[in-house]
C-alpha cells in the first residue's frame, strides 16, 4: 500500500480508496468494455482526503468512467492539474476547504 497520495504526492498522509470507474458506473462500464466485477472493483487509487474531495466536486460519475479512469487522465484536467500543482505544496496535515459539487443536468 502506498504512503504517498497517487496524485499530490504529499506524505505521510491519511489515504482513501477511490474507485477509478465510480461504482454506480459498474454496470454501464461493464457493459461497454467487457470488464468483469473483480476487474472494476480493483480498479483503485490511494488519494489524500483533499485529492479525492476535489475530483468528486469537479467531475460527474459518468465523466469519471468515460474520460477520466485512470490517474494520467485525471491529472490531466486542467482544474484538477492546477489544484494538484497548489496542494502539493502544503503540508500533509493542512485541511483543505473544497466547494460545494457543481450540479450538473
Amino acid at each position: 500500500m502506498p504512503d504517498a497520495c497517487e496524485l499530490c504526492r504529499r506524505s505521510p498522509i491519511e489515504l482513501t480508496r477511490h474507485h477509478l470507474i465510480p461504482r454506480v458506473r459498474h454496470r454501464k462500464a461493464k457493459e461497454r468494455s467487457g470488464l468483469d466485477r473483480d476487474e472494476l472493483n480493483g480498479r483503485l487509487a490511494m488519494l489524500c482526503r483533499a485529492c479525492h474531495k476535489f475530483i468528486h466536486t469537479v467531475l460527474t460519475e459518468k465523466q469519471m468512467e468515460e474520460r477520466y479512469h485512470t490517474l494520467d487522465a485525471l491529472a490531466s484536467h486542467p482544474e484538477i492539474a492546477r489544484f494538484l500543482a497548489w496542494v502539493s505544496t502544503k503540508p500533509p496535515g493542512l485541511r483543505v476547504p473544497t466547494r460545494p459539487p457543481v450540479k450538473r443536468p
